[in-house]
């Protein structure tokens, strides 16, 4: 065990890795060696920052915390301190099953945990609340705008765990882009649990297009990528300035669901099929080429034969550029759960979802060969041995296809033009041209 090392272990989502590096800066700054996502924790504390979305994600944080506890038992690592979404969710339950654990604090409150250490060093630095220090790759950086959901969809636990939406003003939200771009940071990829009602709490407006707009204004900001825009009340605006701005991605990650009514209307998604339909076409209208990447779900309550056909000719029709999709899992507290009985089977779900991607997989191979010839500004992430791999303003880190290149001088967080010689459903390769 090593004193005055603090490890911390992120999980789950990019707004949870934001946390995450805040928390790293805050603790830098009082004088600790602090380690991310380490593969053999040592410190003195310990710190899991716990995702409580789907029940995969919770037994995964679950079982994290409980090999902690096996070596803290050793005596290879001090104190266990348990943040995030889980302990935000069932912080009574986990105290009474995991006493081995030092101190829980939920999703809001672990600035405590900072507060309550002692400074290592005589002159403390107090960073801004929305200062951190990145994991990404240094030339890649979350930027999040917003915390919390007011849409209160029928599976969805976020709005349990995370609160009413709270946006952040665009002045600090700039203020963060500055001092990311001072650090090298060229791609920014957005992100909220609602996009779409950005500003609507603190402008009474969505002020989505606005900030924007103004961040691609900042010198050195080289692609602005959207995430999680919800469909119902879409901030059409946005599509303008992603049309206008060359440094805005032609990208936007919209989450979807389903396409039958009878289901959107049991998921309590305030748009309908035809509303659906009219925003893709608005979209792709306002913005040629654009490339759309979505979510669907197979299962969920109301899911007949006729609803489950609908849904995959909509995958047929609609060729998404990037797609995931999932089961429907039944998730404590919500309204699904309440009010719906999750009968339909579990291979059943898992039969139409298998169904879905493999039409999908096929239309992400053809719309990657349709690239065949073409030359693509590729922003190298890293290099493994003699190869290269990047990424398309269309690709969003981790999710998204990669382009692989011939390494030869080439270096993280360089932008070169690529031809495109080769595909595959999930990956793209060419020889850089310039």
């Amino acid at each position: 065990m090593r004193k005055n090392h603090i490890d911390i272990i992120s999980m789950g989502c990019s707004k949870n890795l934001v946390d995450s590096e805040r928390l790293i800066k805050q603790l830098a700054a009082k004088g600790y060696d602090v380690s991310h996502d380490p593969e053999e924790p040592c410190g003195e504390y310990v710190v899991v920052n716990t995702c409580g979305f789907i029940s995969d994600a919770k037994e995964e944080s679950i079982s994290t915390i409980l090999d902690l506890a096996s070596m803290k038992e050793e005596g290879l690592i001090g104190n266990i301190v348990v943040m995030g979404c889980l302990s935000q969710r069932y912080m009574d339950d986990l105290k009474s099953e995991i006493p081995e654990v030092d101190t829980w604090y939920g999703k809001f409150d672990w600035k405590e945990f900072i507060n309550r250490l002692p400074d290592k060093k005589e002159r403390v630095a107090n960073p801004a609340a929305w200062e951190r220090t990145l994991t990404t790759p240094p030339h890649s950086a979350y930027l999040k705008i917003s915390e919390g959901c007011n849409r209160f969809c029928s599976f969805c636990a976020i709005p349990i765990i995370t609160g009413r939406h709270t946006s952040r003003p665009i002045e600090e939200i700039l203020d963060e882009t500055r001092s990311l771009v001072a650090e090298g940071v060229k791609e920014f990829n957005v992100i909220a649990q609602d996009l779409s009602s950005y500003g609507t709490d603190l402008y009474g407006r969505h002020a989505l297009a606005e900030l924007i707009d103004r961040m691609a204004d900042i010198e050195g900001v080289e692609w602005i990528r959207l995430h999680y825009a919800y469909p119902a009340d879409f901030p059409e605006d946005i599509l303008d300035v992603m049309a206008r701005r060359d440094n805005v991605c032609k990208y936007i990650d919209i989450a979807l669901q389903h396409i039958a009514d009878p289901v959107l209307r049991n998921m309590r998604r305030h748009i309908d099929s035809e509303g659906t339909i009219r925003l893709l076409k608005l979209i792709r209208d306002k913005v040629p080429g654009v490339h759309i990447r979505t979510t669907l779900m197979t299962g969920f309550p109301g899911e007949g034969e006729e609803e489950f056909n609908q849904l995959r000719d909509f995958v047929r029709t609609q060729r998404f550029d990037r797609m995931g999709a999932f089961a429907y899992c039944e998730e404590d507290d919500t309204f699904g759960a309440k009010n719906f009985s999750d009968d339909i089977p579990d291979e059943v779900k898992q039969k139409r979802l298998d169904e879905i991607m493999e039409i999908q997989e096929n239309i992400a191979l053809e719309l990657n060969e349709a690239k065949i010839g073409s030359v693509q500004k590729v922003l190298i992430d890293r290099i493994e041995g003699d190869k290269a791999y990047g990424r398309t303003q269309f690709d969003s880190p981790e999710v998204d296809p990669e382009v692989i290149v011939a390494a030869g001088d080439l270096q993280p967080g360089q932008f070169v033009n690529v031809l495109i010689t080769s595909a595959l459903p999930f990956e793209l390769m060419g020889e850089v041209t310039d």
